[in-house]
């Protein structure tokens, strides 16, 4: 429908993807940035490579540093995928008691060692060679994997974020009496531990009553999205869904912050939003193009697998659906969904009649967003199920500039 395409274009508009900077540079465009997205939950490679750069132009890895080493902002976890990465949600500091920690479905670890691990970081925050030094018995593969498994439950974070751009297992096995002694300390520390560990408990601790917490989420997510429906508190994973923000939106439009109702079509009945948005969604509501647009599927920006559906197409009978997974992408024209390139880059799902016209529009956007950069690398072997070498879709990739492999068409930043 109209009204919901209008709304999946407002939203990349709303939180900035693409635009120029409105002011300030550097950390300072960061932290504008980064106040509205505090509390969502998206793999570390998804914050740095698709969805800070969008919204602050020439990102920089040294401000997010800069930002967690001045205690300023903080990560917490919010479930592990497989064991080498996971997902954190990022708050400013004195905000977290506010907004409560993340939505995870992750179990809490509970063998001995996490037990000794909470309790030596119950006494203080310790470097990992502090917790060598403490947890001596402990072999430091094992102790690193269970540092992880309590980070990514959500339990313990790190005053840096370096240690989330390397969190593969593969601390070498310390050599206790091996070598020259002054020689080992000069060893530059490995990436998955540098930085001070500690719990995430207190950063939650002393949280304002239920109310006011509900009143500081609902703030955000205006803040966040624009407007708030039913469909974005159980994208947003609101524990007890829509029902626990609705007395503070109610509160919210009193005071004349928010205004209630039915702003796009198919959703549901109550709607907030904020005057600002209301305006400015009204502007999308016009027939003129909005162009193509590719972005990474676990977005904010992104609405379609959250506050929208994707689209089905009744020719498809192979059974694969796109997901929000951390590496996927989706190509949007005129705010329409019609390609999803699937985590790593080796399928293509189209997500429209192919012969429909788009096709070649869609392919021109995907590779143009390689070529910037903003997807690292595309190695396609398949289109809608079927081998793309020797197909039109793979004489189509060619012409784009794909170059052709035995078994697949590459193309690189």
């Amino acid at each position: 429908p109209a009204e919901q395409r209008a709304l999946a274009r407002f939203l990349p508009a709303w939180q900035g993807v693409d635009a120029a900077p409105p002011g300030g540079a550097g950390v300072d465009r960061l932290r504008e940035v980064l106040v509205p997205l505090q509390g969502v939950a998206l793999a570390p490679e998804v914050w740095e490579r698709d969805v800070l750069p969008r919204r602050v132009g020439a990102y920089s890895q040294a401000w997010m540093d800069q930002l967690c080493a001045g205690g300023e902002l903080v990560w917490v976890g919010a479930g592990a995928l497989g064991r080498s990465s996971g997902r954190v949600a990022l708050y400013f500091r004195e905000d977290a008691r506010w907004l409560g920690p993340p939505s995870s479905k992750a179990e809490r670890p509970t063998s001995p060692l996490h037990d000794t691990i909470r309790e030596r970081l119950a006494a203080g925050a310790a470097f990992w060679t502090d917790l060598l030094a403490d947890l001596g018995e402990e072999e430091p593969l094992q102790l690193q994997e269970a540092l992880w498994d309590l980070a990514w439950a959500g339990e313990v974070t790190n005053d840096a974020f370096a240690p989330l751009r390397a969190p593969r297992l593969t601390l070498a096995r310390r050599e206790r009496d091996a070598g020259r002694r002054f020689a080992r300390r000069r060893r530059p520390g490995a990436p998955q531990v540098l930085g001070r560990w500690s719990l995430t408990a207190p950063l939650f601790a002393e949280a304002p009553a239920h109310g006011p917490r509900m009143r500081a989420r609902s703030e955000v997510m205006l803040e966040r999205y624009g407007i708030v429906t039913r469909e974005t508190a159980l994208a947003e994973g609101v524990p007890g869904g829509f029902s626990t923000l609705y007395g503070e939106l109610t509160n919210l439009e009193t005071l004349g912050t928010a205004r209630r109702g039915y702003f796009v079509e198919g959703l549901g009945g109550a709607q907030f939003a904020l005057p600002a948005a209301i305006e400015r969604l009204r502007t999308m509501r016009s027939d003129e193009p909005a162009g193509a647009l590719v972005l990474a599927v676990t977005d904010p920006a992104n609405s379609y697998g959250a506050t929208l559906p994707w689209p089905k197409r009744e020719s498809d009978d192979s059974g694969r659906r796109p997901s929000r997974v951390p590496g996927a992408y989706v190509v949007t024209l005129d705010a329409e969904p019609v390609l999803y390139v699937e985590r790593g880059g080796k399928a293509l799902l189209a997500l429209r009649e192919p012969h429909d016209g788009w096709l070649r529009p869609a392919l021109e956007a995907l590779a143009d967003a390689v070529r910037r950069g903003r997807i690292p690398r595309l190695g396609l072997e398949r289109f809608d199920g079927e081998p793309v070498v020797g197909s039109e879709v793979g004489a189509l990739l060619i012409e784009l500039g794909f170059r052709q492999g035995p078994r697949r068409l590459t193309l690189s930043a």
